[in-house]
């Protein structure tokens, strides 16, 4: 039996770099302590949220090549892997490639070195039910890759928040060999509270693996609009099962992940042999 420990970091991110990155370490320090997890998945736009676009945009990284020193969240992500022996799925944070910007993660191995970078590939331009216009593609451009990297034999399939609602997303990742899809997000409390738990469930029933939602909660500020993020991090069973779950403050969630489990489940119902489209 392989089993993996999984904390989903709950973070309440605002427009100061400096005391999010601050908030990433301390809440990572907690989940350690506290169960000890194998990996830690941090949320969307973990060291910078809200502000303008110029703001947004001024707070970039340009990645460095692997191997070499990146800029402040990437050496962040790094040294908590580094500090704390574990793998970390580091959300997202704003990047920068020449004149470009994107909702980029990137994954660290237990030494600190970088395992993987996912670009968002779905951007989420919307207008919610309070009326508020949300339009990520003023601020970012899209991904086009599909990305797994592997953590100790358990294969992770990249995705962010918004990706969540396109079901053929999660299928590419499930025949990419994923056993943990991640979920870094900042859903927005008008749409979470009705469709964050219903979506993780079904993606993690269609795809019949285990996925780790790490979320953003509490307000921030878009300009001087209040927002609200909806929070709720979550870890969801191939069978459908919510497993662990955080509440409205900043934590975290932390359950195993049992690759045994996974098989019994796909052999239970071979969704895939059954295929036909």
């Amino acid at each position: 039996m392989f089993v993996m420990k999984i904390s989903a970091i709950q973070m309440n991110t605002g427009s100061e770099k400096a005391a999010n990155l601050a908030q990433a370490r301390d809440l990572s320090a907690q989940a350690v302590l506290r169960d000890r997890p194998d990996m830690l998945v941090l949320p969307e736009v973990f060291a910078f949220m809200g502000s303008s676009v110029e703001d947004k945009r001024a707070a970039a990284e340009e990645l460095p090549e692997v191997g070499e020193t990146g800029a402040e969240a990437y050496e962040t992500l790094r040294a908590i892997a580094r500090d704390h022996s574990v793998f970390v799925h580091g959300g997202s944070f704003v990047e920068r490639d020449g004149d470009a910007f994107f909702n980029t993660t990137v994954a660290f191995d237990r030494t600190g070195a970088e395992l993987a970078r996912y670009r968002k590939i779905h951007l989420f331009d919307v207008t919610t039910p309070d009326g508020r216009d949300y339009r990520e593609s003023d601020t970012f451009g899209a991904g086009r890759d599909v990305v797994t990297y592997d953590a100790d034999g358990t294969t992770i399939g990249c995705s962010i928040c918004y990706d969540l609602r396109f079901a053929e997303l999660y299928r590419a990742l499930a025949e990419a060999g994923a056993d943990v899809i991640m979920v870094p997000a900042a859903f927005t409390l008008e749409t979470g509270k009705d469709h964050w738990e219903v979506l993780l469930r079904a993606r993690a029933i269609e795809t019949q693996t285990y996925v780790v939602a790490a979320a953003q909660t509490g307000t921030y500020f878009e300009g001087n609009d209040e927002r609200a993020s909806w929070g709720h991090s979550m870890i969801v069973n191939p069978w459908g099962h919510m497993i662990a779950q955080a509440g409205e403050g900043t934590g975290h969630a932390s359950a195993e992940i049992d690759r045994d489990y996974i098989s019994i489940v796909r052999a239970r119902i071979p969704v895939a042999q059954h295929r036909v489209l």
